[in-house]
């Protein structure tokens, strides 16, 4: 029988390429999209999509039942940012989405289920440098808090229930193809458009604020990677740290200016600086290494290169 797959928040920054690279491995009727609303033609065009609000576990347990579905990947979430304007909704979307996939896997009706955590987990009392697997969790937003509780919650389902669920906690995430998703990271995408549209741009963080950042292919290749692995290999069920480049806005406009020479920086930090101030630095991410095999392809010079000629074609600019 073939693998069904459902991807829950599939129209976001890291879902819309998530469902385009799973539907290019399994075939496009495999991977079931589906989001609160529509997502970009391409993603539209390609395979199945449905309707789904992340806390309506009766429609998402249709659509489960629908398709058949074995695999749920869950991406809805309410990101750092945004989560501190809107801290109840973002609990409740990031909290209740995730009972209801987890409940689904409970009752046997998937069999294996993908939820991303975050650095966010970490805060201002965690060791900032080569962060540790275990170490002190103290977030300061909504975001971080809701991804702790979340990771206490997927280990237990899978001590108690032995629900198959498994996580990774992402670091900034950087793409050319999809608009970010109102996370303190997203400076380090929207320099790149910036420094082809304009050639400058403004940073909402200082300039020396250091944070770890991955390029999108990397972090959909450690998320089928994780999924795809032997269950015994799985040995941290909370979540994964991940790695693969640490830099500072600094030091990403002195990488950009070595491609556009006449890109200038400017710098204005704002309520994001507190919320960049509390996550770590680098990442310790030798269990993912040691585990399931995880190596990142991808450094700052190569993410730019890749990220510049991408957006470089995307705006046609001669």
């Amino acid at each position: 029988m073939l693998k069904k797959i459902l991807i829950i928040g599939a129209c976001g920054q890291i879902g819309t390429e998530l469902t385009q690279k799973l539907r290019n491995l399994y075939g496009n009727d495999a991977v079931i999209a589906s989001d609160i609303r529509e997502g970009n033609k391409k993603l539209m065009k390609s395979g199945p999509f449905e309707l789904v609000n992340a806390m309506d576990y009766d429609t998402i347990l249709q659509v489960v039942e629908q398709y058949n579905i074995q695999e749920v990947y869950l991406m809805a979430a309410m990101l750092s940012a945004t989560g501190e304007k809107f801290p109840e909704k973002a609990w409740d979307l990031n909290m209740t989405s995730l009972f209801n996939v987890l409940n689904l896997a409970k009752e046997g009706k998937i069999k294996k289920l993908f939820w991303p955590s975050s650095i966010a987990v970490f805060g201002p009392t965690t060791p900032k440098e080569n962060t540790p697997q275990e170490t002190i969790m103290e977030p300061t937003t909504v975001y971080g808090i809701s991804k702790q509780t979340g990771e206490r919650w997927c280990e237990y389902y899978y001590k108690k229930y032995d629900v198959d669920v498994r996580s990774i906690r992402y670091p900034g995430i950087i793409s050319w193809k999809t608009k970010p998703g109102g996370g303190t990271t997203d400076y380090a995408v929207e320099i790149f458009h910036s420094a082809l549209l304009i050639g400058k741009y403004t940073s909402f963080l200082s300039e020396e604020t250091k944070l770890p950042m991955m390029y999108m292919d990397d972090a959909i290749a450690a998320t089928i990677a994780i999924m795809n692995a032997k269950p015994a290999t799985i040995k941290i069920r909370s979540s994964y740290n991940l790695a693969a480049m640490s830099f500072t806005p600094k030091e990403i406009a002195e990488t950009i200016k070595k491609i556009v020479p006449e890109f200038k920086i400017t710098y204005n930090p704002d309520f994001r600086q507190q919320i960049a101030n509390s996550w770590p630095s680098s990442i310790n991410d030798s269990k993912a290494r040691k585990h399931w095999g995880w190596k990142p392809k991808y450094n700052l010079t190569s993410m730019t290169e890749t990220m510049l000629k991408n957006l470089h074609a995307k705006y046609k600019i001669l």
